[in-house]
């Protein structure tokens, strides 16, 4: 029992960040709040044909899914319900990369799980039946890094966009999109249109997701939190800024996060 994570080979390391295997007892606490990231996800679970997530509000709407989905990114932290997360295997895309590999439009993805059965059929429903024969979790890895082989040979990428996504990821300044988007070639609609097929969203949702991602690596390790500093080097105008982004993003505080982290930086114990 245990946490594993493993980087693809080559040609999937290009557009998958990690494969992971969680198999661990249920947490005493039940739920946990997600917080967003710029790539999909792919779950996988083992121990429950079921996914649940809970809307982040006041109703606390419980959404169910098959066990086996792909979906994201989001801009918007959510919930998830500890109990069926017991024996869990997971794929982290990076940004753009669910495009690159199936072709499916990120944007589509980021607004609702898809089942896995409903896009790959049988080849999904085989991969889940030997994931469950298979006890030991590095057997596990490799059998589900062998699937992802079998997608597309080698992804496909629009160069100017995998150039712009990555410029915003080092430095997530919104206002150099516009020069990102005059050195594509491209018109403004259409790289717009690409930029959100690739990566699920606008170039300055990105980069503001980016923004506040830096700010939670920054923070979440950090025990003495000088916020105002964070919000400085993160290029924010202030840190009254930065706590409005943080709140939008992740459903709560910079002080509120503070207090309740816990090991991970993504999951927030409730």
């Amino acid at each position: 029992m245990g946490f594993l994570r493993i980087v693809p080979a080559p040609p999937l390391a290009s557009v998958i960040e990690a494969i992971w295997d969680w198999d661990m007892p249920a947490d005493a606490l039940r739920y946990e709040r997600i917080l967003p990231s710029p790539g999909a996800g792919l779950i996988i679970n083992l121990l429950e044909d079921e996914t649940r997530v809970y809307q982040d509000d006041e109703t606390r709407h419980c959404i169910r899914a098959s066990g086996s989905v792909i979906g994201g990114p989001y801009r918007h932290s959510w919930i998830i319900d500890t109990a069926e997360q017991v024996r869990v295997m997971g794929v982290i895309f990076r940004p753009g990369g669910v495009h690159a590999l199936i072709g499916l439009s990120a944007e589509e993805l980021g607004q609702r799980d898809i089942n896995l059965d409903d896009m790959f059929g049988v080849s999904a429903r085989s991969l889940r039946s030997r994931l469950l024969e298979t006890t030991h979790p590095m057997q596990r890895l490799t059998l589900l890094e062998q699937w992802l082989h079998t997608l597309r040979d080698e992804p496909i990428w629009d160069a100017a966009i995998l150039h712009a996504v990555a410029a915003l990821a080092r430095v997530p300044d919104v206002p150099g999109i516009g020069k990102l988007q005059r050195e594509s070639g491209y018109s403004a609609h259409r790289f717009g249109l690409l930029f959100r097929r690739h990566v699920g969203m606008t170039a300055k949702q990105y980069a503001r997701l980016m923004r506040f991602r830096a700010v939670v690596d920054v923070a979440h390790p950090t025990n003495q939190i000088d916020w105002a500093r964070i919000a400085v080097d993160g290029g924010y105008c202030d840190q009254a800024h930065m706590s409005h982004e943080f709140r939008r993003f992740a459903g709560m505080t910079p002080s509120e996060f503070a207090a309740t982290r816990g090991p991970y930086p993504n999951h927030v114990p409730l």
